[in-house]
């Protein structure tokens, strides 16, 4: 079954954000993914390069705490109190379409669910009770 981890979005701190949290629960980052970094049509402004687009903490076995950061040169702003999503790691294709399709009903799909660069089916809503969802399926398993 699927696991379900926070997602936290910051206004252009993620990095030290997660340096906090890392010094409290311990641990490492498996991945640190900046802007600069990933393939874009849009040339990304050279003040936004060093910005978190993908990171993760491993709490627990169960639990991943992950974040990025946004800002308006991404297409949106981050509001405060609303700079969350539950993310859902599905364990196939078949689950992550089925729950993309039942928890976006009625609500606003912001990102298709479609194969991405980095190697998973991806996509991103906010349902009808105005929670925002990422639901991800990542074709090379790690065990």
């Amino acid at each position: 079954m699927a696991s379900i981890s926070p997602y936290l979005t910051f206004a252009g701190n993620c990095e030290e954000a997660f340096n906090f949290y890392r010094s409290v629960f311990g641990g490492d980052f498996p991945y640190v993914g900046r802007f600069k970094d990933m393939p874009s049509e849009n040339p990304i402004p050279e003040s936004e390069g060093d910005k978190i687009m993908h990171i993760s903490l491993p709490i627990s076995k169960e639990t991943t705490l992950m974040g990025s950061d946004s800002s308006e040169a991404f297409g949106h702003a981050t509001v405060m109190g609303n700079n969350f999503s539950i993310s859902i790691n599905a364990d196939n294709e078949d689950e992550a379409k089925r729950l993309f399709d039942g928890l976006s009903a009625g609500g606003q799909v912001t990102m298709a669910l479609n194969k991405t660069f980095w190697g998973a089916l991806f996509g991103m809503f906010t349902d009808k009770f105005g929670i925002n969802w990422m639901v991800n399926y990542d074709y090379e398993q790690k065990h």
